[in-house]
């Protein structure tokens, strides 16, 4: 399957997460946050479809990082660097931006799927298990005055994520919202406070 959006036609795959709202919101506001030349990273790339609209419409060098070996291999057919690695960890550099788009649904035991799938949709039992673990490593990958943007929803409890944010020394604003059926999907842009 393909899909354009902005400037960028998308090639999706099996086993990975298919661009929705969340994708193209955070994509959206990547867009309105990148002046020219920066070095992003974009963590838990999917299809890529967010790295290969920000190839596709400025200068900014983008590299993607996914867990998921068939999302690697879709964002890299999508024209955009990609490793395989489990979030942050193997991740030597720094980076101006990092975006996020995480996995933020509540998931009990029972909703598990199996396969590659669940990686990109299971955000524990509160929604927040992946999002925390990505901002605690988040700061060993920024450049100086480098940010992250990243996309929660409000089942995930948006008050305790920005709680955390703030915890951890940066200064948190929400960028944007969308109502989407049973939820409001807000992109906070968080950065290192001087």
């Amino acid at each position: 399957m393909r899909i354009q959006y902005k400037k960028a036609l998308i090639n999706i795959s099996e086993h990975v997460y298919e661009p929705s709202e969340d994708s193209f919101l955070l994509a959206d506001a990547a867009l309105s946050n990148i002046n020219g030349f920066e070095h992003i990273l974009e963590a838990g790339c999917g299809s890529g479809i967010i790295s290969a609209v920000i190839n596709a419409s400025t200068n900014a060098s983008v590299t993607g990082i996914d867990i998921n070996p068939h999302a690697v291999k879709c964002t890299k057919e999508n024209g955009v660097e990609a490793i395989r690695g489990d979030m942050l960890s193997c991740i030597k550099g720094r980076f101006d931006l990092i975006i996020f788009n995480p996995p933020y649904l509540p998931t009990e035991d029972r909703e598990r799927q199996k396969g590659w799938l669940n990686a990109a949709l299971d955000g524990g039992s509160d929604g927040r298990q992946v999002i925390f673990r990505f901002l605690e490593d988040a700061g060993n990958c920024l450049a100086e005055g480098g940010k992250i943007l990243m996309l929660v929803s409000s089942l995930s409890g948006v008050d305790e994520i920005k709680s955390r944010i703030l915890d951890l020394g940066y200064s948190v604003e929400e960028e944007r919202h969308a109502k989407y059926m049973y939820e409001q999907l807000i992109v906070l842009l968080a950065s290192k406070r001087t």
